[in-house]
């Protein structure tokens, strides 16, 4: 347990560049988020059920992220400053993921069975994002800010909009294991993939209403 909470603080302490020292990372929300679900979800694993649900419930209320304790997490996940982050019971995380705030990772059936996603190493989920369903997203995939994912992503592909959609498939599965934030991975900013989409949806909004103005005006009608 204290060579995982070590490996968190390093983890933090590499890709938040707000980081200013190991007091400054204590007063992370999402690493003591890592932390509490690590406990609750040891005591789910062993059968004490009501007191995992209890930890689990104490540190949502503290930090604003809500871990289902039977969730599995592979290590040095950061969730980035995290209110709002929802993960459910039969989620799967690997290694050295990232998620920002307000991510979910829902489900979409009332059955008993893996309903919720399983996300593989080093992906990295902006913010807003929803990924709904027993979903598969591949080691090194970026999800964009407010994507909503219901298919599965492959490995190293960029995904956004509503519903999400791959942008961009980039280095091989091997290439990727290394620090998502690393700039030195080249890969597209999930962020900018969102704006980049927005403003071409602008820009055939104004297309179509420069076209409807064209129309009514030779037909001697106007838009008000």
């Amino acid at each position: 347990m204290f060579q995982f909470f070590r490996e968190d603080i390093q983890t933090i302490m590499s890709k938040d560049p707000a980081a200013r020292g190991f007091l400054d990372v204590m007063t992370y929300p999402g690493l003591w988020a890592m932390v509490w679900h690590r406990v609750a979800h040891a005591f789910w694993v062993h059968g004490a059920r009501l007191l995992a649900r209890m930890i689990a419930a104490a540190s949502r209320t503290a930090t604003g992220i809500e871990i289902h304790p039977a969730a599995t997490i592979g290590r040095r996940c950061f969730i980035d400053h995290g209110m709002g982050v929802v993960i459910g019971e039969t989620a799967i995380i690997g290694d050295d993921c990232v998620l920002y705030h307000n991510v979910t990772l829902g489900g979409t059936s009332l059955e008993k069975t893996k309903r919720h996603p399983t996300l593989g190493n080093h992906v990295l989920v902006g913010m807003g994002a929803k990924i709904l369903g027993a979903v598969v997203i591949g080691d090194g995939a970026r999800i964009g800010a407010n994507a909503v994912v219901t298919k599965d992503i492959p490995a190293c592909a960029t995904a956004v909009g509503i519903p999400a959609r791959v942008v961009r498939i980039g280095a091989t599965t091997q290439q990727t294991q290394v620090d998502v934030m690393d700039a030195r991975t080249n890969a597209v900013d999930p962020n900018d993939e969102t704006i980049m989409e927005l403003k071409a949806e602008i820009a055939e909004l104004k297309l179509l209403v420069k076209h409807m103005h064209h129309d009514h005006h030779h037909t001697g009608m106007s838009i008000k």
